[in-house]
């Protein structure tokens, strides 16, 4: 599962909408799939909305999607100063397949969570260097309660012809055992931008205790990404 990669920034001009879409491929162990990722971000007056929209392809020999994961996102600002207030849901699908030789898969939820805190935004003068702390209460539908802290980031250099974006959340979650442990999760990009619609680049997953899988994780992807 990806996360945001997007920039939640309160104060960037109204007016400046930014929308992609971008194709991953994972080369991770037991990973060997793409994931396809829509973007929306969109300041306004009251602040700023952004979501995403993952899917996975890796359901049989046609690659069919097989899981779906969904973030939405408000920042609520309609003073001065770089403080919002910060609200977000979370929820998607996903599944896999049953022993050999059958050819079905069981589906499973992604639990629905509710995040609500603060999100503290920073940046130069020409918004070529960026970074948003938040500091968040969480809420897993069926786990116990939580608290997420996260920083997103963007740095652009050569006359934004190069990009580092990304972002790194840290929570506690119930585990498998039903105990409590901490998650770490960051996906760093680096993107190369040929033109203001096209950018190719790759992505590294940085994980622990993260979703199925215990411990320590790092998974390796190639990206491209459509501006629109």
């Amino acid at each position: 599962m990806r996360k945001k990669t997007a920039l939640l920034l309160l104060f960037l001009p109204i007016g400046l909408m930014a929308q992609n879409l971008q194709l991953l491929y994972d080369f991770g162990k037991d990973h060997n799939y793409a994931t396809t990722t829509l973007e929306m971000f969109k300041p306004d007056k009251w602040g700023n909305t952004f979501y995403f929209v993952d899917f996975y392809y890796d359901m049989g020999p046609q690659k069919h999607p097989s899981g779906a994961y969904m973030e939405i996102a408000r920042n609520l600002n309609f003073w001065n100063g770089p403080l919002s207030v910060h609200v977000e849901y979370n929820g998607g699908l996903g599944s896999f397949p049953k022993p050999l030789p059958s050819t079905e898969r069981l589906a499973f939820p992604i639990n629905n969570a509710w995040l609500i805190g603060a999100d503290y935004g920073f940046h130069n003068a020409d918004f070529s260097k960026t970074l948003n702390l938040q500091a968040m209460y969480k809420h897993i539908v069926g786990k116990q309660e939580s608290a997420q802290m996260t920083a997103v980031w963007g740095l652009h250099f050569f006359k934004h012809k190069l990009s580092f974006t990304g972002f790194a959340d840290f929570w506690f979650e119930n585990n498998a055992a039903n105990t409590t442990s901490t998650v770490f999760l960051t996906q760093p990009q680096l993107w190369y931008n040929f033109t203001d619609h096209l950018s190719a680049g790759t992505e590294v997953e940085f994980a622990n205790n993260f979703a199925e899988t215990q411990g320590f994780i790092v998974r390796p992807r190639l990206a491209v990404k459509w501006n629109f």
